[in-house]
């Protein structure tokens, strides 16, 4: 299949669609100014009411007529320009495949995103992929008003920015052994800061007591317990007299000598092969001076996962900060981890970004049960997002500002997906296309959109559909392509319309079956084997929650029997820690949640979700979100899907889910939070 890298079949449609849309932009335009003026947002509201003689409020008493008088004097022109544009989308293509050719930085590196053939050969251990999901609310400005939400341009810079920054950060991971304690003491973090950070990969499934440098893994130099720059004469484990003493340097005389304790489990040290302290053999104690609380760090770094592909494709810019009004980790802050002094620079303390942190049992195992993975709330995008779905990029010069952002990162985009005018789905005029955007950190093989025929009320408007992708994650050594499938939709929005989304789900499940039998196997010119498939996924904003009374019919859906939702116990119950994923629009500018770290602490909070979430209507429904003393049932409506099959894609391999995260990242700007998922892709092979 052929992927369209311009919107129409040839150079002179591509101008004419351009002539005229010049005749029409500026009705529009000037259309959209005056409706905004019209909207206010509740910041703008209070801004007025604290100073109604303002800049702000005489500009839109002089404007508004203004863009009255214009509007009205353009319309001839835009009445030409829609004759010449309203024919030619009848021959559109229904999405822009755009492919970010890698920059200077990363051609020096090798890379070459172009061709599939620089792909790694597939692991027998399988791989691990990361998947998000986001509802962004790129509507024209005047109707994004409508959700309390203003300056779309704007937004969608800084949508990009955020989500790059955050993919494109190391991944800090704090792992705490004590089965009770689950804070980090100053004394753990001194022993973390001589010990070292262990460095790994998103496959990893937990961080091994080792300490490993940037490039190689070796025994400490230096011991844990004297300080850096001191003699091991002083070393109470180091030195002479106590490696000939039969009492224990680290325990008081009275004390037996622990059977577990770092320095007895070696009768020599020096001549061990293995450090006494950091040995694998030995286990952490609460108890050990060396292992006061039982921590271990883990940092990701973003360029060792998954090929060469991706290497110099996310070049941050200078002045490049990430977001406006929060603190973005600094890639290159956080590798430089491990300072010559063998401490941590005043400049790189692990306090000034948000980490994840996870209680770890000590001797905890991965098991496929409930509650076998790790889920949090976190205030970055994961590091090394491999795959995004974005719904509601309705505006097209907002899409062009996020695409050149998410470029930077993602070498291969989706965008301007769906239709415009009479042609496709119905005879309903669309006015805007699906919203739909797929980002890809692999090369895209194939694509194909569908709309949904069954619109109601002003959701018809709007080109809503399913997007439908292939991308190959990886070769095997029989030189056969494995390949994985992306599923990104935006299901009707209107409330009660429970019929019109199940009739869009089946349609989204026979489309599914559709494309992977078109596209699994290879076309006779090609005589190649049959591709693999590792991962089935589906992502998007489903517009219905698992716990609302109204939404009873979707929650039974038969989607739900082949796909599965990590965040579902059944019909109707979701597990206790799931969030919900729409916010409460009237609180969007509060200060309690105007950056991404506040409003990830309110999330933690029982009472702060109460205050900014929707929840699911009951027959005590409240008009108002604020201030509610009525029981809530769950944390939230969550409308915001990631669904994977486990099963049956290849034989005896294996999708399951290693973390899931709801993302605060885009705080103020959109009424959604994000989620992201990583799956692991198991073979059920051993690596020899």
């Amino acid at each position: 299949m052929v992927l369209h890298t311009s919107p129409y079949p040839s150079a002179f449609l591509s101008f004419l669609s351009r002539l005229s849309w010049a005749f029409v932009f500026p009705c529009y335009w000037l259309l959209d100014r005056l409706l905004a003026s019209c909207v206010a947002t509740s910041l703008e509201k209070r801004r007025r009411s604290q100073d109604p003689c303002s800049f702000l409020a005489l500009g839109v008493l002089i404007s508004t007529p203004l863009y009255l008088v214009l509007l009205l004097a353009s319309l001839p022109f835009a009445f030409i320009g829609f004759l010449l544009w309203a024919p030619l989308q009848t021959i559109r293509n229904p999405y822009i495949y755009s492919h970010q050719k890698p920059d200077k930085h990363g051609a020096e590196q090798g890379a070459s995103a172009g061709t599939g053939a620089a792909l790694a050969e597939w692991r027998p251990q399988g791989r691990s992929f990361c998947f998000g999901s986001a509802n962004v609310c790129l509507l024209p400005d005047s109707l994004a008003r409508f959700n309390n939400l203003a300056d779309t341009q704007r937004r969608a810079r800084e949508v990009g920015k955020r989500i790059r920054n955050g993919a494109s950060r190391p991944q800090i991971k704090i792992y705490i052994d004590s089965p009770t304690n689950t804070s980090i003491s100053a004394v753990s973090f001194c022993s973390l800061a001589t010990q070292g950070f262990r460095r790994t990969s998103s496959l990893d499934h937990r961080p091994e007591p080792v300490v490993t440098t940037e490039t190689e893994t070796e025994a400490l130099n230096e011991c844990p317990v004297h300080p850096s720059g001191g003699t091991s004469s002083d070393c109470p484990i180091h030195s002479t007299e106590a490696q000939n003493s039969s009492e224990c340097p680290l325990h008081s005389n009275a004390e037996d000598h622990a059977p577990d304790c770092a320095v007895h489990q070696f009768a020599d040290p020096e001549s061990s092969g293995e450090c006494p302290v950091h040995s694998n053999i030995i286990q952490n104690s609460e108890d050990c001076p060396l292992h006061p609380a039982g921590v271990q760090i883990s940092i990701t770094s973003p360029d060792s996962e998954p090929t060469e592909d991706e290497k110099g494709n996310h070049q941050t810019g200078d002045g490049d900060t990430g977001s406006l009004e929060s603190r973005t980790a600094s890639r290159e802050s956080l590798v430089r981890f491990h300072a010559a002094d063998g401490g941590i620079s005043p400049n790189n303390t692990l306090s000034q970004h948000r980490t994840s942190v996870f209680k770890r049992p000590i001797g905890r195992k991965r098991r496929h049960g409930d509650d076998s993975f790790d889920h949090e709330i976190s205030a970055f995008f994961p590091a090394n997002l491999d795959f995004l779905c974005l719904q509601e990029v309705f505006d097209r010069r907002a899409a062009d500002r996020l695409r050149r952002q998410l470029h930077r990162y993602f070498p291969f985009v989706l965008s301007d997906v769906g239709r415009y005018g009479w042609k496709g789905c119905c005879s309903r005029f669309k006015f805007l296309n699906s919203g739909l955007l797929l980002a890809s950190r692999y090369p895209i093989l194939d694509a194909h959109y569908e709309c949904f025929p069954n619109g109601r009320s002003e959701d018809a408007l709007a080109a809503k559909g399913v997007l439908f992708a292939k991308v190959q994650v990886g070769s095997s050594a029989q030189e056969q392509r494995v390949v994985g499938y992306i599923t990104c939709t935006h299901l009707h929005a209107i409330e009660g319309d429970a019929s019109v989304r199940c009739e869009q789900l089946d349609m989204l499940l026979e489309w599914g079956a559709e494309f992977r039998r078109n596209t699994l196997a290879p076309t006779d010119e090609e005589k190649v084997l049959e591709d693999q498939v590792a991962f089935d996924v589906i992502l998007g904003d489903l517009n219905f929650d698992n716990c609302s009374s109204e939404d009873k019919l979707e929650q039974q859906h038969s989607l739900f029997n082949h796909y599965k939702d990590p965040c579902r116990l059944g019909p109707g119950e979701d597990k206790p820690w799931a969030l919900g994923t729409l916010l409460d629009t009237a609180g969007l500018y509060d200060e309690e949640v105007s950056s991404p770290e506040s409003l990830q602490k309110v999330m933690e909070n029982e009472e702060g979700r109460k205050e900014y979430l929707v929840f699911p209507a009951s027959k005590n429904h409240c008009p108002s979100q604020k201030g509610r003393k009525i029981p809530l049932k769950g944390n939230g409506r969550r409308i915001d899907y990631i669904l994977y099959k486990e099963e049956g894609l290849q034989p005896d391999w294996k999708v399951d889910i290693e973390e899931l995260s709801f993302i605060t990242q885009l705080a103020g700007l959109t009424d959604h939070l994000s989620v992201a998922a990583r799956l692991v892709v198991s073979t059920g092979e051993e690596e020899t």
